[in-house]
C-alpha cells in the first residue's frame, strides 16, 4: 500500500520505521523544514528523491491510499482535509487531534463524507501496562475499577496529559463528564518551537457513573510517571518507565467484607511489564487502522481534545467543574498546542 508521512520531527520519523516494519510502500516524505527531512534522510535512509516541502504537490503526485500525519497540531484540520479531498483512504494522525473542537469536528466530517477511515495515534489500547492492567482489574478479585491516579514528572498536559484522557476512557468504557484543573503557573517549554504551548499541574475527571481520574504532573515534579488503580478490593500499582507491576488484593474469604475493612489480608505480587515505548504501540495503531479492526477514532480524540479544553476553562474560571458535554461556548477557541 503506497504511503506517506506528513510531518518528519521526531514522531515523524518513527512513524517512518513502523511504515517501513510493516512493509507498506513508503513513496514520500514532507516536511517544510529541509533540516527535519535531511534528519529523516540520516536516521532512516529515506532517499532525497522522496522529499517534499508540499503536502499537495506530494498526496497529487504519489497518490498514496494511506497518509500519516505527524505534524504539529495546527497543519491537522488542513492535511487531513486535503488528504481526504485527494482520495486518500485511510488517515492515522498524530495527537492531540487539533488545536480546537471545531478543527476536530471538521476532520471527522470531512472523513465521513469521503469514505475516508480515520484514527488518531492513542495508543493505550494497545500497551500492554494497560491492557493487563484492565483485564485483572475486571476480574472477580478485584472487583471493577474505582479510580485511577497518575504522578509524574513536569509534562504538559497537550503533549503527555491528552494520552491519559484517552486512557482513562479505555480503562473505564465510560467518557470524562467533569473536569477540574489548577495550572502551574508559567508554561512547559517545548522543542517544537517557540509560538508553542503547554500547561504542568493537577486535573481531577469524573465519569457519569463517579469514575474519577487524578493527574498530578507539576513543575515541582521531575521524574518518572507512576499509576495507581484503585478496585474495589485491591489496587495495582504501575512504574510505567521502568515496566513494573505490582497487585495486592484481599484475599477470597474476605472479598464480602465492607470497603471500610481495608486492612484485610491479602495477596500480593509483583512482575515485569513492556516500558513505556513509543512505535510498537503506533505500529498497533495503523496496523487496526489499515485491517479495519478497533482503532481510536476521531471520536476518540475528539473527546480527549474536549477534556484538554474543559480543563484550561476550569483553569481560568477558578477551577471549577467543567462538563466536558457543554463545551459549545468553546468550540472555536483555538490552542497553542504542539
Amino acid at each position: 500500500m503506497k504511503t506517506i508521512v506528513l510531518g518528519t520531527g521526531r514522531m515523524g520519523r518513527r512513524h517512518i520505521q513502523v511504515v517501513r516494519e510493516m512493509g507498506l510502500d513508503l513513496v514520500g516524505i514532507c516536511d517544510p523544514n529541509q533540516e527535519s527531512l535531511l534528519l529523516a534522510q540520516k536516521e532512516q535512509a529515506v532517499s532525497p528523491e522522496l522529499h517534499y516541502t508540499n503536502a499537495r504537490a506530494l498526496i497529487t503526485e504519489k497518490e498514496p491510499q494511506c497518509v500519516v500525519i505527524a505534524s504539529t497540531a495546527p497543519s491537522h484540520r488542513e492535511y487531513t482535509e486535503l488528504a481526504a479531498s485527494l482520495g486518500v483512504k485511510y488517515i492515522l494522525c498524530e495527537k492531540p487531534m487539533a488545536t480546537s473542537l471545531a478543527d476536530c469536528d471538521a476532520m471527522i466530517e470531512t472523513c465521513e463524507k469521503h469514505g475516508v477511515r480515520l484514527a488518531v495515534n492513542h495508543q493505550m489500547r494497545f500497551m500492554e501496562q494497560y491492557t493487563e492492567s484492565k483485564k485483572q482489574l475486571l476480574s472477580e478479585k478485584f472487583g471493577g475499577i474505582s479510580s485511577i491516579t497518575v504522578v509524574a514528572g513536569n509534562f504538559g498536559m497537550a503533549m503527555n496529559g491528552s494520552h491519559y484522557f484517552e486512557m482513562f476512557r479505555y480503562m473505564t468504557d465510560e467518557a470524562p463528564k467533569y473536569v477540574s484543573a489548577w495550572f502551574s503557573e508559567g508554561k512547559v517549554s517545548n522543542p517544537r518551537g517557540a509560538e508553542f504551548e503547554d500547561h504542568a499541574g493537577s486535573i481531577r475527571i469524573v465519569s457519569s457513573s463517579g469514575k474519577r481520574f487524578y493527574l498530578e504532573t507539576s513543575v515541582d515534579q521531575g521524574h518518572g510517571v507512576q499509576v495507581i488503580y484503585a478496585a474495589k478490593f485491591g489496587q495495582i500499582s504501575v512504574d510505567e518507565l521502568a515496566g513494573k507491576m505490582r497487585m495486592i488484593y484481599r484475599e477470597d474469604q474476605y472479598r464480602d467484607l465492607p470497603t471500610t475493612r481495608y486492612g484485610m489480608p491479602a495477596i500480593i505480587s509483583e512482575s515485569d511489564i513492556k516500558p513505556a515505548d513509543a512505535v510498537a504501540p503506533s505500529r498497533a495503531v495503523l496496523e487496526s487502522l489499515l485491517s479495519g479492526a478497533d482503532t481510536p477514532t476521531g471520536e476518540d480524540g475528539r473527546l480527549a481534545v474536549a477534556s484538554l479544553v474543559a480543563a484550561y476553562v476550569s483553569n481560568e474560571n477558578d477551577h471549577r467543574s467543567v462538563d466536558v458535554e457543554d463545551m459549545s461556548a468553546y468550540r472555536q477557541r483555538v490552542f497553542p498546542w504542539a
